[in-house]
């Protein structure tokens, strides 16, 4: 009787300890993580992925950003990948409650610098040999300096980049600025920080510049916000990861916040007429880290 007590403490201790393995290692299951970074010092590209300086007759800064939120992810294998063939990983919820397609901003992820976006299983992840990130933007919450009347102001801009989004109310602080309707690309809002002002409006449709250096060998549609970018060094995933992939989508705001100038001094003035022409961010680095 004695035997059998200790053979089935044995069994059962190796039952446990299997059983915790098991459960651990499914505990630790890989991700692909995705996260964004704001550079003001990375070079500034235009649509085409070229390098660009502000347009004469216009004046740009550089925000400071708040947070972010994207419509969709994917990763591509070539410069020949078409848009949508490569590995989707992420597509917003969408809605017609405004009439048309739109993204939903209700359900959307907005995420501050360094804060995980999406979190994938890599298991989850087609194996293959990525080139290429495609990122589709959709909302910028960032810090901006205006002039009025010779004084400098520091003010926050909510900027919907998105191909078209569904606004219900959104809020700038204590601002709220009911909507309740389909908005395209370049809707904006804007309010102080310390006076009781606040305004919204309408970039020009098409404006916001979107990076694509692969334009000629994958285009995307026009109106959409769809950045790429190349990694430095191919992105591989084989199956056998153990670890988690972080990929960091390094954003260039350098002097991304532009406007048409009435006086030649580099200040924002909307107060005389100084309208906004492009919001978009003026390039794509990705990098990732196993």
């Amino acid at each position: 009787m004695k035997k059998f007590v200790v053979l089935f403490t044995l069994v059962l201790g190796a039952f446990t300890f299997f059983s915790c393995e098991d459960s651990d290692d499914k505990a630790e299951e890989p991700y692909l993580i995705v996260k964004f970074q704001f550079d003001s010092n990375q070079v500034r590209l235009n649509n085409l992925g070229q390098p660009s300086s502000v347009a004469p007759g216009n004046a740009a800064q550089s925000p400071d950003f708040n947070a972010i939120s994207a419509h969709y992810f994917e990763l591509a294998p070539t410069a020949f990948t078409q848009l949508g063939d490569g590995t989707v990983l992420y597509h917003a919820p969408e809605t017609i409650e405004g009439g048309s397609v739109a993204i939903d901003f209700d359900q959307a992820i907005v995420v501050s610098e360094g804060e995980t976006f999406i979190k994938i299983p890599l298991s989850q992840v087609a194996q293959g040999n990525y080139e290429y990130v495609r990122v589709s933007l959709a909302y910028q919450d960032y810090n901006i300096s205006i002039r009025n009347n010779g004084t400098d102001y520091q003010g926050r801009l909510a900027s919907f980049v998105g191909y078209n989004t569904y606004i219900n109310t959104h809020y700038i602080g204590s601002n709220s600025f009911p909507v309740n309707a389909n908005r395209l690309q370049g809707y904006w809002a804007f309010a102080l920080n310390d006076f009781p002002y606040a305004t919204s409006g309408q970039a020009p449709a098409g404006a916001t510049t979107v990076p694509n250096p692969i334009a000629s060998t994958s285009p995307i549609p026009s109106g959409s916000c769809v950045v790429t970018g190349k990694f430095l060094e191919n992105l591989v995933i084989n199956g056998n990861e153990t670890k988690d992939v972080v990929v960091t989508l390094s954003l260039s705001i350098n002097n991304s916040f532009e406007w048409q100038e009435v006086t030649s001094d580099g200040k924002y003035e909307p107060s005389i007429g100084e309208n906004v022409v492009d919001m978009g961010l003026r390039g794509l680095i990705p990098t990732y880290v196993k």
